[in-house]
């Protein structure tokens, strides 16, 4: 067995740690380890050159004028016009679709292009029956074993002035949330022409600012239709690295992440109750490998997770996806100055009021799409997390027995433990199991660490962590 220590969750496009090796006893630890560490490359980024590549040609000149654009469609509340051909949440609806079919025609057919709509009826914040309209970009993935693995990002394109049900007030919405549209644009130009084994969806959904209906309905529709999403991103409120003191952070975005799952069962509480794993929510596990891979100077960026669902006694599009039991994540920049958020423009005192673009950080913004793109690239290249996974528990033992069901990728190489001890945030040591679907880690107690499975495949190219449940 050779056990690499130190921070070391990684995927194809990942900041590796200095990890010296620790040796078990026996005659061929040491060649092993020997081989391992040829292998390795110590404080070298592993960022595949397409990717870097990918990453350079996303441009802030590009989401400058898409924030630009839909500032100017005045309001694009969900109540205003949808009928107007210059203003209201219709000419946005129609600007945005128009992007991404013009996105589309560079992908050899890969990419498709959807209006998703229903009437809402009254219900809060909707006065009226009112038509929701989400703009929908699908990348099909390339590979039969996983086209049908789904990873989701979006940005809400309605905006709001302080009264959530004036339609006509100017709502220019320039970070909240004219930057996260602009960041999943300018993600799905550069992704458009790349191919991915896993299937992308590129949104900009509406009804946000009402209570999250478009998201919503996209999000339970599709539990309906029975599909793998296997990750969503939302990007809301991703486009200032000023907060309201003038501190500049223009380096950080946060990525809010729940611990306790919103969709628990009570079976899976009462598991959780007894084996812990409150901080190992697949969302968890979605946030750290986004941390792991987001992290390079492709990117420039950190990233901290935020162990809550989102922003205190707030919400965004990511929570309908939660309450599918889908595995979801927010992220947003690291202070916000409420003086630009929900606000009808106008200066009080000295004090501009009004969420307009130039308060925003282009720069900022486009650096917050190259983490998302980094680790949508990583996810829909490398394998699906291991399912099935438990720690076996027919004896007790200060050894740690795990079983899990093997990929269905024909390109998985093998698999990876990974474990950190209890107070821990992040994985902290990875063993290399080899192609098995069982592995037992010798005098590590799983009273004493968490442990979870990941996949690689030949590549090199890792899944997101399973985190075990007891067998039975």
């Amino acid at each position: 067995m050779v056990q690499y220590r130190g921070h070391l969750l990684v995927g194809s496009v990942a900041l590796i740690a200095l990890v010296p090796f620790v040796l078990d006893c026996g005659e061929q630890s040491l060649q092993i380890a020997e081989t391992a560490a040829a292998e390795s490359a110590l404080a070298i980024e592993r960022v595949p050159q397409d990717v870097r590549q990918m990453l350079r040609e996303m441009d802030d000149a590009n989401v400058e004028r898409t924030i630009r654009r839909l500032v100017a469609f005045g309001s694009r509340n969900t109540l205003s016009a949808q009928d107007d051909p210059t203003r209201g949440i219709g000419a946005a609806r129609d600007w945005l679709k128009a992007q991404f079919e013009a996105i589309a025609a560079t992908s050899g057919g890969r990419m498709t292009v959807e209006l998703q709509s229903y009437v809402q009826p009254p219900a809060s914040r909707i006065p009226v029956p009112t038509r929701i309209t989400n703009v929908v970009a699908t990348l099909r993935g390339t590979q039969a074993e996983s086209v049908d693995r789904t990873y989701v990002v979006s940005g809400h394109y309605d905006s709001m002035c302080t009264d959530p049900v004036n339609a006509v007030c100017d709502s220019p919405g320039a970070n909240d949330d004219a930057s996260g549209v602009a960041a999943v644009l300018e993600m799905a130009r550069v992704m458009a022409t790349r191919s991915f084994d896993a299937t992308i969806v590129f949104m900009a959904v509406a009804g946000e600012e009402q209570g999250l209906y478009g998201s919503r309905y996209f999000a339970t529709q599709a539990k309906s239709a029975g599909r793998n999403i296997a990750a969503m991103f939302t990007n809301d409120i991703v486009g200032s690295s000023r907060a309201d003191t003038g501190e500049r952070d223009p380096r950080t975005v946060r990525v809010f992440a729940e611990g306790v799952p919103t969709a628990e069962t009570p079976e899976e509480a009462s598991i959780r109750r007894n084996v812990g794993g409150e901080n190992d929510s697949p969302s968890r596990q979605l946030a750290r490998f986004i941390k792991d891979v987001g992290e390079n100077s492709a990117t420039g960026m950190r990233v901290n997770i935020m162990y809550r669902r989102d922003r205190y006694r707030r919400g965004g599009d990511h929570i309908p996806f939660l309450e599918q039991g889908y595995p979801a994540v927010r992220f947003t920049e690291p202070h916000e100055n409420y003086a630009h958020q929900h606000q009808d423009v106008r200066i009080e005192g000295e004090i501009q009021y009004g969420d307009l673009p130039e308060f925003v950080d282009f720069a900022y913004t486009t650096r917050v799409a190259k983490v998302n793109a980094a680790a949508l690239a990583a996810l829909a290249r490398g394998p699906a997390a291991p399912k099935g996974l438990k720690i076996v528990t027919a004896r007790l033992t200060n050894d740690t027995e795990l079983a899990w069901d093997a990929n269905p990728e024909p390109d998985v190489a093998g698999y990876e433990i990974v474990y950190r001890e209890t107070t821990e945030p992040l994985w902290t040591d990875t063993i290399r199991a080899g192609n098995v679907t069982t592995y037992v880690v010798p005098n590590l107690s799983k009273d004493n660490y968490f442990f979870g499975v990941r996949a690689i495949d030949r590549e090199g190219n890792r899944s997101p962590v399973s985190f075990p449940r007891p067998s039975q």
